[in-house]
């Protein structure tokens, strides 16, 4: 192992290279994919390094307990899906009267991020020239682990949220908090058993996650804290290569992951946004506000409605993104009054990475533990905190969404790319669970229906719908920097406005690549994170 493989870079939120670029949502693990693209390594390896990299540095909001999505895509568009869902326990008796969402209960699917890893390695090697060994792109996240690192201003403030709660949650406190509390932000740590834990990963293969003698640690350590997952669920963990979902969204395409994810969510939004020219409207006015919250209004009612895994439910994607559906969802909106919103807001956090190469490869990547912290459970000796993504299905099987053995959740991870004359142009995706398809919809309508560049569109005011962790009102939630008139506006519109301050944490921690046609990259990570995009 090398003593340290990590890159040193001066940060900045936003980068510019013809050579290759990445973006993450943590400066430390960007500089890691960043030094796998200078050794020569390709988009997907990069991605790796960063995704195990925030497995230690950003450990409230991803881990190798939890799950993985991505999108691939080559310099003319030739695209690859990786759907990494752990699938639900076999043994899922007892939750009749409600599936808890913290504690060993809540740890009831498998995590399929390790194998998701695997897949794309395997697919970098087989068609993008990949050179460099699985052990090499987990290098970075063993030094993070057993040397240390600075603790995140992020982990701290999500440490802090939960207070007393975090003592009552299996083997967390040995694991975080080594002196008797969550350390404070820069304060250094190490996390011994997750660096022993990534070793083995780098030595044995990442079969050896769900197979090996790891395996059977995390499964006994899963066992002991009262989860329902067995060894024979680790072993039955595969991540799906399938073909992404397509959508025309003016001069070009957007792709994205299939059910059970939202993405088809996110899809339907733009769909509906398709029909009409919000250029028109003006970037930013109370009108562009009204039009994108109004068409996820309608995209959440057709997802609460409609989406399940559709192994086990009929998921009418064909029905749900046709032209004509999406028109008539378009014309119930009026230009002056607001749907009302009574629904149900869910909750969730995770990690978006983006990765562009210079022979125009791509990958855009969300990983996630479901909640911040997920479960909370660390399984046994292994330092690895396990999701509780099992927490989004519904207690009663018959439901389109109910808890059943094998059933892949409900899932809110939705990365996205766009392509242009058929090749890629945009790389995007963010944290946020419910927030997502609202974060991406404003997003994308100011970089392709307004032109803006990727820091920009960061950068400007946006808004969630839904209750949040500190306001349980299903109220529209507007950054402070939107203004008041605009706010002013969209109240007479029948929007139950909620301002909150600007460049929220709640608003989303999105990261773009735009890659232009003269060959330059141009990337960006949410001035709202602490994350940092670098190139050659």
């Amino acid at each position: 192992m090398s003593a340290d493989p990590i890159l040193r870079q001066t940060p900045a939120q936003a980068a510019r290279s013809r050579r290759g670029l990445v973006t993450s949502p943590h400066p430390l693990a960007s500089q890691a994919g960043l030094a796998v693209l200078a050794e020569g390594g390709n988009a997907v390896e990069a991605a790796i390094a960063i995704a195990a990299a925030l497995c230690v540095v950003y450990p409230h909001f991803t881990g190798l307990g939890g799950d993985a999505f991505w999108l691939l895509a080559d310099g003319q568009g030739a695209v690859q899906a990786i759907s990494g869902i752990g699938q639900a326990a076999q043994d899922v008796g007892g939750y009749g009267a409600g599936i808890p969402v913290r504690g060993p209960r809540s740890a009831l699917t498998s995590a399929a991020a390790v194998d998701s890893w695997a897949q794309a390695h395997a697919f970098s090697a087989a068609h993008w020239q990949g050179r460099l060994g699985w052990s090499r792109l987990l290098d970075p996240a063993v030094v993070l682990a057993s040397e240390g690192f600075p603790v995140s201003a992020s982990q701290a403030l999500w440490a802090q949220r939960r207070g007393t709660e975090l003592g009552t949650w299996p083997g967390f406190v040995a694991q975080f908090c080594a002196q008797g509390r969550h350390p404070a932000p820069g304060q250094p740590v190490r996390l011994p058993a997750l660096a022993r834990t990534l070793a083995r990963l780098a030595q044995q293969g990442p079969r050896e996650f769900y197979e090996g003698e790891l395996a059977e640690r995390l499964a006994a350590g899963l066992e002991a804290a009262g989860s329902p997952l067995r060894l024979a669920d680790l072993q039955a963990t595969r991540a799906r290569c399938e073909a992404p979902l397509r959508l025309p969204y003016r001069q070009g395409e957007l792709l994205t992951i299939a059910p059970p994810t939202q993405g088809i969510t996110t899809l339907q939004a733009m769909g509906i946004l398709s029909h009409g020219d919000l250029a028109s409207l003006g970037e930013g006015s109370a009108q562009h506000y009204h039009r994108v919250v109004e068409a996820i209004k309608r995209a959440f009612i057709d997802r609460d409605r409609w989406l399940a895994d559709p192994e086990f439910a009929d998921v009418p994607v064909a029905e749900l993104l046709a032209p004509d559906h999406l028109q008539r969802l378009a014309q119930g909106i009026s230009p002056d009054m607001a749907l009302p919103w009574p629904h149900r807001f869910q909750t969730g956090d995770t990690v978006y990475i983006a990765v562009a190469d210079g022979q125009g490869r791509c990958v855009s990547l969300l990983q996630t533990i479901y909640y911040d912290w997920g479960s909370g459970v660390v399984a046994g000796d292994t330092g690895v905190l396990w999701h509780n993504r099992g927490a989004a299905f519904h207690p009663d099987p018959a439901h389109r969404n109910g808890l059943q053995p094998g059933k892949r959740p409900f899932h809110t991870l939705n990365p996205g790319i766009y392509l242009e004359g058929g090749r890629p142009r945009l790389l995007y995706g963010t944290q946020g669970a419910d927030g997502q398809p609202q974060t991406l919809a404003m997003l994308l309508t100011r970089l392709i229906d307004h032109g803006l560049d990727p820091l920009e569109a960061l950068r400007r005011p946006r808004f969630l719908l839904g209750r949040t962790f500190s306001d349980s009102r299903d109220s529209l939630k507007l950054e402070s920097d939107v203004g008041a008139a605009v706010m002013d506006t969209l109240r007479r519109l029948g929007h139950e406005v909620q301002p909150i301050e600007a460049q929220s944490a709640l608003a989303g921690q999105p990261g773009v690549i735009h890659l232009a046609p003269d060959g330059w990259l141009e990337g960006a990570h949410d001035p709202r994170s602490e994350g940092l995009a670098l190139g050659l």
